[in-house]
C-alpha cells in the first residue's frame, strides 16, 4: 500500500493558488501578467502538469470572480501551465523545457485563443488573431525568467527534489512499512 501524499498536495495546490491571486497584479497590464507564468511554471515543476493546470484555472477563476479581470485570466494560462509540467516531465527534469513550455503555450497557443474569446465573448472590436501574442510573450519571458532562475536556486541547493519527492505518494519499504503501521 502506497502512503499517500494527497494532503499535502492540497495544501501546496492552495498555498500556489493563494500566492497566485496575491502576485498576480503585480506589473500586470491587460494580456501580460508575468507572475501569474512564474507560479504557472513553479507548480508544473514542483508538481505535474494535472495540479498546474487546476492552479491556473482556480486562480483565473477567482481572479475574474473578485478582481474583474477579463477570460484572459483563463486563456492565458491553462495552456502555458500544463504545457509546461508535460515538456518537464518529457525532458526528464529540465527546467528550461519547463519555461519553454509555458512559452509555447501561453505565449503562442493562449494568446490566439484569446482573440476569439475576447472578440465574440467578450464584445471587444478591433482585435486580431495575433493582438495578444507580442504581450503574452513578453509576460512569458519576464516571468519565466524568474521561475527559471528560481529553480535554478533550488536546483543547486538540492532543495527541488526534496520539494518533489516530497509531494510524491510513497512506495513502502520494509524500513518504513513499520512506521506506518
Amino acid at each position: 500500500m502506497k502512503k499517500s501524499n494527497y494532503l499535502l498536495r492540497m495544501v501546496m495546490l492552495a498555498m500556489f493558488v493563494a500566492m497566485g491571486v496575491v502576485i498576480s497584479p503585480i506589473l500586470r497590464v491587460e494580456g501580460m501578467c508575468p507572475m501569474a507564468h512564474l507560479i504557472n511554471i513553479t507548480c508544473a515543476v514542483f508538481m505535474g502538469p494535472g495540479y498546474a493546470l487546476l492552479c491556473a484555472l482556480l486562480i483565473g477563476i477567482i481572479r475574474m470572480v473578485v478582481m474583474g479581470i477579463p477570460p484572459l485570466a483563463l486563456t492565458g494560462a491553462v495552456f502555458g501551465a500544463t504545457l509546461s509540467g508535460v515538456f518537464y516531465k518529457l525532458s526528464k527534469g529540465k527546467i528550461f523545457a519547463a519555461v519553454l513550455g509555458e512559452i509555447i503555450g501561453t505565449g503562442l497557443i493562449g494568446s490566439i485563443v484569446s482573440y476569439p474569446v475576447m472578440t465574440y465573448l467578450w464584445g471587444k472590436e478591433g482585435l486580431t488573431w495575433f493582438f495578444y501574442v507580442p504581450s503574452f510573450i513578453m509576460g512569458t519571458l519576464i516571468g519565466g525568467s524568474i521561475a527559471f532562475l528560481l529553480l535554478l536556486r533550488l536546483q543547486a541547493a538540492g532543495v527541488l527534489t526534496k520539494i518533489q519527492n516530497s509531494l510524491k505518494d510513497i512506495e513502502p519499504t520494509d524500513d518504513n512499512q513499520e512506521k506506518m503501521a
